[in-house]
């Protein structure tokens, strides 16, 4: 059986233009909320870039504590599967030694992670996606219908 899925791009027309995406995310949710057909709406993002905020300072103490806490994590997940084919209150047990484990090994990893980078990167970041303007489009048959919702 061979199942084609085919994009079609019908011509759009601008509706509005914002700096904010909560801002063209309110105009959709307003056309939204009023019966306008949506499925013919799109928001564009224009002038993507990449925005890296730094949370603070790294240090090989900093980097074992978050591996740790990471490998606690995972730990803890494993002991829990291993818990499910246990009976009685050994799983208790699995889960408790998978956290150490998992918290050892995540610490130790996360130390020699950072180290190895020899100063080159010591501060902890938080990269996203924003840009520049966030266009609201609409098909060219709903254009004139949507025009009432710009204010």
């Amino acid at each position: 059986m061979d199942i084609k899925h085919e994009v079609t791009q019908t011509e759009s027309s601008l509706l509005a233009s914002y700096p904010d995406y909560l801002d063209a995310q309110r105009l959709v949710d307003r056309m939204s909320d009023d019966g306008f057909p949506v499925e013919s709406v799109r928001i564009i993002g224009d002038g993507v870039r990449t925005v890296e905020q730094v949370t603070g300072r790294m240090t090989r103490a900093r980097a074992a504590v978050t591996g740790a806490a990471s490998g606690a994590w995972f730990g803890v997940f494993i002991g829990l599967l291993f818990g499910l084919f246990t009976a009685g209150q050994t799983w208790a047990w699995f889960v408790f030694i998978s956290l150490v484990v998992g918290a050892f090994w995540g610490a130790v990893f996360g130390f020699v992670a950072h180290w190895s980078t020899r100063g080159r990167r010591d501060f902890a970041s938080v990269m996203t996606l924003q840009a520049r303007r966030y266009e609201v489009h609409v098909d060219k048959e709903q254009a004139a219908r949507a025009a009432k919702y710009v204010l």
